[in-house]
């Protein structure tokens, strides 16, 4: 069972719905009677590593470095250039 409370509620009874919450009850925020807000107890994943193996593949140049596109963001390389010359 839900239990509905307003926010200045829910802030200053905080740790205490969330020990409600924690023992399976839901607990509805809201503000003017309106609900915004739902504490639920979480529910973690499972994470599966590898699990799209075989159903993406990649460009056997993937990761390598594209001179073109570095020039596109950093600009021409002017390490040829002498410092002082570079100021002027």
């Amino acid at each position: 069972m839900a239990v509905t409370v307003n926010i200045h509620e829910a802030k200053t009874h905080l740790s205490k719905l969330l020990e409600r919450v924690a023992a399976g009850e839901s607990v509805i925020i809201a503000k003017a009677g309106v609900p915004v807000a739902d504490l639920v107890p979480h529910r973690s994943k499972r994470v599966r590593i590898g699990g799209l193996k075989g159903e993406i593949s990649f460009p056997d140049d993937f990761g390598e470095v594209d001179e073109e596109m570095l020039a596109m963001f950093y600009g021409q390389d002017d390490s040829a250039t002498p410092a002082s010359d570079a100021a002027s």
